[in-house]
């Protein structure tokens, strides 16, 4: 069931579920935070609208700058822009941006510290038709790995939101994974958010979980509809948005692992380096051993293709979700 307090959207199971792109949720919370504090800028790499900065671009004329397809520059300049006492968020899509400009991102921003705010747009396979080559699916192993980078993934249009305006108020680097494609609207604006802390947005009736689904960005929708096939099974899941990456809310975590004794993370990313690995990682330092089964692209390239298809064929779907929910517990079950 949905615990009462998190007030997710009472809609959420509804075939007729309204449907927002991630990245629309960004743009509508960097003018936000562009109209409460003037500091705040905007760059981007010659994909305004496409990354959702044309409403802040349109509002703040003078605050924004067209870098261009020069990823490099875009993060170089907004380095300096930080250095000078701006909030800078820069955009692109993720393939390019951390992807093409990471060393400039690790060595102008992070090395230095700066508060430069990265927005990685159209992540994850369901870019679709646009192939692997445009399809960034490893992108949280390459900027989680930074110091002093924080790596946040949300799971609807209006988490990305509340995100957009929370990083702004930070005095790190931020890492913001958004999705293109149109996604369920999970939360509700009563939802809270705080950078670090994960919400559990499902719970078995019982309380006490047989397994425990971690699952990060668009495909929480697809760990809740397990979640909620599963119960009719009697198989009682607690589901975690873990919207947080870096850093991880080692607290529930920890706690999830030790109540339910199986965990089942799910990303819309490659498997090494990813979610599941920062989870596993924890786990194993400072947790009880428990059985781990990670959804998401197993070592291989993306490839041309409707969103769900690519979803479905890479076993990130329900089906996949739920095969991975079956397989960890019947390792559980073999070592009690």
């Amino acid at each position: 069931m949905i615990p009462s307090h998190v007030k997710l959207n009472q809609k959420i199971f509804d075939d007729a579920v309204e449907q927002v792109p991630i990245r629309r949720g960004f743009g509508e919370g960097l003018l936000a935070a562009g109209e409460a504090d003037e500091r705040v800028v905007g760059l981007c790499a010659d994909l305004t609208e496409s990354a959702q900065m044309h409403l802040f671009k349109e509002k703040f004329p003078e605050r924004f700058v067209e870098i261009g397809i020069a990823e490099q520059n875009l993060a170089a300049t907004a380095s300096g822009m930080a250095a000078m006492g701006k909030i800078p968020f820069i955009a692109s899509y993720a393939m390019f941006s951390p992807g093409r400009n990471w060393e400039q991102i690790r060595t102008t921003i992070c090395y230095n510290n700066r508060p430069v705010k990265i927005a990685g747009s159209h992540a994850g396979v369901s870019v679709g038709p646009d192939g692997g080559t445009h399809q960034a699916i490893e992108d949280i192993a390459i900027t989680r790995v930074l110091p002093r980078m924080v790596v946040i993934s949300p799971c609807d249009a209006i988490e990305a939101k509340k995100a957009t305006l929370a990083v702004a108020k930070t005095d790190t680097p931020v890492y913001v994974r958004l999705a293109r494609e149109q996604t369920p609207i999970i939360t509700t604006a009563s939802t809270s958010f705080e950078i670090g802390k994960a919400q559990i947005f499902w719970q078995p009736v019982t309380r006490t979980p047989d397994v425990g689904i971690i699952a990060t960005g668009a495909l929480v929708h697809k760990a809740l509809q397990v979640a909620r096939e599963l119960e009719k099974e009697k198989i009682g899941v607690t589901v975690l948005n873990l919207s947080t990456i870096k850093p991880l809310d080692e607290r529930a975590l920890l706690h999830l692992a030790a109540s339910a004794g199986a965990l089942v993370t799910v990303e819309e990313h490659q498997i090494a380096g990813g979610m599941g690995s920062a989870v596993a990682e924890l786990v194993a330092a400072k947790g009880q051993p428990v059985p781990i089964e990670f959804v998401g692209v197993h070592n291989q390239f993306g490839q041309s293709g409707t969103p769900a298809e690519l979803i479905e064929h890479y076993g990130m779907g329900v089906t996949g979700v739920r095969d991975a929910v079956r397989s960890v517990l019947q390792r559980k079950h073999s070592l009690t």
